[in-house]
């Protein structure tokens, strides 16, 4: 039963159930013996009221203002959580309080939680309403992953709505939703950076699930689409939501074993976040597919964009065998506003066996802290190929701006690269790539600066309609002797003192100049 338009009458929530009212039954946790002083334990007095409501065929179990103390509540099908305005569930400091439970559906997260506040599996017709407080007292947890609980988890569970919550202070993952169908969660708010592994929101091997409205400042990624099990995470938006991380604010990944189909990332912004604003990864085998990242405003990001398909190859249950390289394809990134990255710059790194395919760029405008030299262009980048994935770890790019690598079909569209102060290195750079476009660049090149552009081994390249800076030195660099079918068309290179350096193993066909402004 939909929960709009609901007010408290006494034991019984009057609710605008589509034509007319109706009456669902609301029980209030005082008359099962809470008692909302934040210091006496109330774990039994709530799940009684749980129970009965469940037994009753659902309804409202009710919060009123207050501080209630609890160690872990197990949810039923068709039971709503409602806290109210000035309410507070606080999780209990006694690790005793919080009963091993080790669900039936097998995934990777075994190793990391048998723990949660409030806990939920193999549920339907569940909810997490109002205007209240749920805080777990994280700081007071110490250790390793299992003596640090959750604060929420669901798993297996249909018909999930988490809405209008502040959920604070996480001794671990703040909510979990594991192989569960149709969630959506929305105008909540998150502020966990008391401890260690302090994700905002982890969805993980889900299908049909929105997120939006949210305001999220967390300690570890704010939103992480996971796949730690066989069954894909797909069909998923985010949208309308405000991330703060010292982490990543979006990310797929670490964990891929299922991969990720249909998703659609929208309309955030993204803030004083310590490692990429956007993250897609794949490591672990499984398919990323079909995914779109639009109209984002960043400030103050380690890196705005990070792709890795990588081969750490960990399997989700000990017992298997690693699995294989995975795939990383049809991605769109469009319309992004980022400014206050630091000199990083932005990977998308393939490997040489497996590249990434089918990415687009398009209406980007970054802007780097530069400050990159001329050997940090020159640096041989290693592969890193089994290396946990974050946006640093390759160390210090070749490109201040993007450095693709291992790729199969890639645009860049109205691309705009800004710097801070001056750096020396390229703008871009594509190393191992075939079948690329770069149409309308217009990227900052500082005084004495390496090329533009380098590519190194680029087969079939069209780069076109670029007006490169007055006072640029050199724009493009080609290297490489698997280096072919590279054309500049209908550029205006008037600004350039050199349009072209090449390399002495390229060959002399590989490269055609049409209709390009020069002085």
């Amino acid at each position: 039963m939909s929960k709009a338009g609901c007010c408290c009458i006494g034991l019984l929530y009057l609710c605008a159930a589509g034509p007319g009212w109706a009456y669902e039954s609301a029980y209030d946790v005082r008359d099962y013996g809470a008692i909302a002083d934040g210091k006496s334990l109330c774990t039994k007095s709530i799940q009684r009221a749980i129970e009965q409501c469940a037994k009753d065929g659902g309804g409202t179990v009710y919060l009123p203002p207050g501080t209630f103390l609890s160690g872990t509540l197990f949810m039923k099908s068709g039971v709503t959580l409602r806290l109210d305005a000035g309410c507070t569930l606080l999780g209990s400091r006694d690790l005793q309080d919080y009963p091993e439970t080790v669900p039936a559906f097998r995934s990777y997260t075994d190793n990391y939680t048998d723990k949660s506040l409030i806990y939920g599996e193999d549920l339907e017709n569940i909810s997490i309403i109002g205007t209240g407080t749920i805080d777990g007292q994280g700081r007071f947890f110490k250790g390793p992953y299992k003596v640090r609980p959750y604060m929420m988890r669901f798993i297996r569970c249909r018909n999930v709505v988490v809405k209008d919550v502040t959920i604070k202070n996480s001794p671990m993952w703040v909510q979990h939703y594991l192989a569960c169908d149709d969630v959506r969660i929305t105008g909540i708010t998150v502020k966990s950076r008391v401890n260690h592994n302090n994700d905002g929101i982890d969805i993980d091997s889900c299908h049909r699930v929105v997120i939006s409205d949210c305001n999220i400042d967390s300690g570890d990624d704010a939103i992480v689409l996971k796949s730690t099990s066989a069954r894909v995470c797909r069909d998923v938006v985010v949208n309308n939501c405000v991330l703060s991380s010292q982490c990543n604010a979006l990310k797929m990944g670490t964990e891929s074993n299922g991969g990720f189909e249909n998703i659609v990332l929208t309309g955030c912004l993204i803030y004083d976040t310590g490692l990429a604003g956007v993250a897609l990864e794949i490591v672990d085998g499984g398919t990323m597919d079909r995914i779109v990242v639009s109209d984002m405003t960043m400030n103050k990001v380690g890196a705005p964009i990070f792709l890795r398909l990588g081969n750490r190859a960990r399997p989700f249950k000990k017992e298997m065998e690693r699995p294989g390289i995975g795939t990383l394809r049809n991605v769109t990134i469009a319309n992004v506003e980022a400014t206050g990255a630091n000199p990083t710059g932005c990977a998308i790194s393939g490997l040489p066996q497996a590249k990434i395919q089918g990415l687009t760029l398009g209406n980007l405008r970054l802007s780097f802290a530069g400050g990159g030299t001329k050997q940090d262009a020159a640096r041989d980048v290693p592969e890193n190929a089994d290396r946990y994935p974050e946006y640093s770890m390759f160390g210090k790019l070749p490109a201040y701006g993007l450095y693709c690598r291992h790729v199969k079909g890639i645009r860049l569209a109205n691309v705009q690269l800004h710097l801070e102060k001056s750096d020396m290195r390229h703008a871009v750079v594509f190393d191992d790539v075939k079948d690329a476009v770069i149409d309308q660049l217009d990227a900052a090149s500082s005084a004495g600066a390496c090329s533009t552009i380098r590519l190194t081994d680029v087969q079939g390249a069209l780069i076109r309609g670029c007006r490169p800076k007055k006072g640029t030195d050199v724009f493009l660099k080609l290297e490489g002797a698997q280096s072919r079918r590279v054309c500049l068309v209908g550029n205006d290179l008037s600004g350039v003192a050199k349009i072209v350096e090449t390399g002495p193993d390229v060959a002399r066909t590989a490269l055609a100049q049409m209709a390009n402004l020069v002085d």
